[in-house]
């Protein structure tokens, strides 16, 4: 098991935050229960994660820093500023003036002064209302980078986010906000894993200096029944006998070596324990050639974000469209 002073930390190139964590535990769940979220982060805490993330849309803000506040009281953690806490901005609240305002309910869920991360979850705009999932196609509007990238950067100069960021962003959503950004993101979280591996966004933010993290990096998100194809790979299937490791543990770790930070939701100690096991081994030459030629599949995108009935009147799909390879 790795101790939280074990785990490697990366610096983030924009913004003031503290070192990211190099491995983080994800708590979307859906339906969430509040005391579900809380006493798995607190085990999380136990076996040393110190990287959280979570976002308005989840419902697990509020389990999340009452987990937090109570390690803190229990002497698990020496502080709040021990803890990497992410949160996202939901698409209802995507607008200029309501930026600002939805950080401050988050932080107030949270129980916190700051977080350590604000991200857009979406490069999505949907007329304002009620933090709901999914939404209706019609009210989708034309995404304003300028007008809501500059209430993301009042939210960094407030210090309510320590560093800002975006996800889901392919390099075209990314071109857009770079040209009207002061302050440059310090992360883009979007899906990876060897089924799906992200080359042209990893490449683009290498170039920028933008932290890529990695939500669904054991191929989560399957949610019609239809199996999972990162822990259903013969080749990581394969490495990891050959390794006495785990599936899971063979493709967080290509991640890492691929310097990127993976996001894994567990709500099991057994694994949050193993999801840690990741930095004193590695991958051969051989095994990462292997991995290189898997063969590709997305499974998130935008359109999963809309009820399938009614239509685009104001944007177009492929605007929106986070795919991109």
């Amino acid at each position: 098991m790795a101790s939280a002073s074990a785990v490697p930390e990366v610096v983030l190139r924009h913004g003031s935050a503290r070192p990211m964590p190099a491995v983080g535990m994800g708590t979307a769940e859906f339906p969430s229960t509040p005391e579900r979220t809380r006493n798995a982060v607190l085990a999380a805490l136990e076996v040393g994660f110190r990287h959280f993330d979570t976002a308005a849309m989840y419902g697990t803000e509020a389990p999340l820093g009452e987990a937090v506040a109570e390690a803190t009281r229990r002497g698990l953690l020496a502080s709040r500023e021990e803890a990497f806490v992410t949160t996202k901005l939901w698409c209802t609240q995507c607008h200029p003036h309501l930026v600002l305002p939805s950080l401050r309910e988050s932080l107030r869920n949270l129980q916190m002064e700051y977080v350590d991360l604000y991200l857009i979850h979406w490069p999505i705009n949907v007329k304002p209302g009620p933090t709901v999932y999914p939404v209706k196609k019609e009210d989708a509007v034309p995404f304003d980078f300028k007008g809501i990238w500059r209430a993301m950067e009042e939210c960094h100069r407030l210090g309510l986010a320590k560093a800002i960021g975006v996800s889901n962003f392919t390099t075209k959503h990314l071109d857009k906000l770079l040209a009207v950004a002061t302050i440059l993101p310090a992360v883009n979280q979007v899906e990876m894993n060897p089924v799906w591996q992200q080359r042209t966004v990893r490449e683009y933010c290498a170039v920028k200096g933008i932290h890529v993290a990695a939500y669904s990096p054991l191929g989560g998100q399957n949610w019609g029944g239809y199996g999972n194809d990162v822990m259903e790979s013969p080749v990581l299937d394969e490495i990891a006998r050959a390794k006495g490791k785990s599936i899971a543990q063979v493709s967080l770790r290509w991640i890492y070596e691929q310097g990127v930070t993976p996001i894994a939701k567990s709500y099991n100690k057994e694994r949050l324990k193993q999801n840690l096991e990741i930095f004193y081994w590695k991958l051969t030459e051989e095994d990462r050639l292997k991995i290189s030629q898997i063969p590709q599949k997305k499974t998130v995108t935008a359109a999963r974000l809309f009820y399938p009935d009614g239509e685009f009147t104001s944007v177009d799909l492929s605007d929106i469209e986070i795919q991109e390879e």
